[in-house]
């Protein structure tokens, strides 16, 4: 084999200066880029739009279309990453977003906010999901994020319920891999004489609890922040939460992706008074009721199959209205505008007591 000439190589002070040159570039076009986005909310406001400049179609149309550019070597999601933070960025600069979520400040709902949003919005942390689905109601903020269902532990039922009550509209959907951390002030394993966090993270963490902390005791607390809140300042207590968390108040990791099961994710919705349009990679939920009679799940399934409409997810869930009556949460493939589906539901109208179109959004991007 030929060794590569020294000769081949670019000196170190020449590939330094071609990146300065570079990255003034990149700031001279960032900052078009922001010049743009800002001529852009004059000519909203000057034709008369005046809530919110997001619109979670767009910004899809708009990553897809980045993603499908993307020669590499940065990988796609690196890219779409990158590009998101831009968006948001100069979104900021047209009008800031707000945000609700479900606090405190750390949570995995706080980051799948910034992972769909970016980290130019302002986050208002409240405490339960019902208090998110408030928030936007009263136009306290544009959107919020609520978790739908984890992969291992099954669908929120408090979200799920409060779809029931509520006229807002799913705008978007974001998937996080939950990895769980031990996170504390110690070094040593032996020295933990308790364990905090939320009920589910220490269920997802059953397996590695057993193995390696048997005899330790383990306490449910409203949230993993509030865990690593409340082991702050401890010298013998830990916690169980996300990287965001430990980062938040300044502790060490001391285990990392200590999850039973290293697929887990979960979904969450985004929700707001928007109504996205087509992007030809769309879902639409639904909740339907059919009553307590015979063959009525076969009544809500034939005019997606007869319309070659894919079924994504379909939970039940006690209407409340009577004792066995149940409604079904149902995501399918497509936009609640595309024929296929304005004509399957034309007909699952004439079989059903209840129907309604919680959302048509985008699909997730990453």
């Amino acid at each position: 084999m030929t060794e590569k000439k020294t000769t081949d190589i670019i000196p170190l002070p020449q590939l330094r200066k071609q990146i300065d040159r570079i990255d003034q570039q990149i700031l001279e076009l960032l900052n078009q880029r922001a010049n743009c986005a800002m001529e852009v909310a004059k000519t909203k406001v000057a034709t008369g739009e005046k809530t919110t400049f997001y619109r979670p179609d767009r910004e899809a149309l708009v990553l897809r279309r980045i993603r499908a550019l993307n020669p590499g070597p940065l990988k796609g999601d690196t890219v779409v990453s990158f590009f998101r933070e831009i968006m948001s960025a100069c979104l900021a600069l047209e009008k800031p977003l707000d945000v609700a979520f479900l606090g405190p400040e750390g949570t995995f709902t706080q980051q799948a906010v910034f992972k769909h949003f970016g980290h130019a919005v302002h986050t208002q942390a409240v405490t339960t999901i019902h208090d998110i689905f408030n928030s936007v109601e009263i136009d306290h903020c544009q959107f919020g994020v609520v978790p739908v269902e984890n992969s291992t532990e099954g669908v929120i039922a408090h979200t799920l319920d409060r779809f029931l009550t509520s006229s807002l509209q799913i705008c978007g959907e974001v998937e996080i891999k939950i990895h769980q951390n031990l996170i504390g002030n110690i070094s040593n394993l032996s020295e933990i004489t308790e364990v905090l966090s939320h009920q589910q993270s220490l269920a997802q963490c059953r397996q590695w609890l057993d193995a390696n902390l048997p005899n330790v005791k383990t306490t449910a607390v409203s949230s993993n922040a509030e865990a690593v809140k409340l082991i702050t300042n401890s010298d013998n207590k830990v916690a169980i939460a996300g990287k965001v968390a430990a980062d938040l108040y300044g502790l060490n990791i001391i285990e990392k992706n200590i999850e039973d099961e290293p697929n887990n994710t979960t979904r969450f919705m985004i929700i707001g008074k928007q109504q996205p349009q087509s992007t030809g990679l769309d879902k639409t939920s639904l909740v339907l009721s059919i009553g307590n009679q015979s063959g009525a799940l076969h009544k809500i399934l034939e005019p997606f199959a007869t319309y070659n409409i894919s079924m994504t997810h379909i939970e039940s869930r006690p209407s409340r209205q009577g004792l066995w009556d149940y409604v079904f949460f149902i995501d399918i493939e497509g936009h609640q505008h595309d024929e296929n589906i304005t004509k399957a539901l034309e007909n699952l109208k004439n079989n059903v007591t209840l129907l309604n179109i919680l959302g048509s959004y985008p699909k997730a991007v990453i």
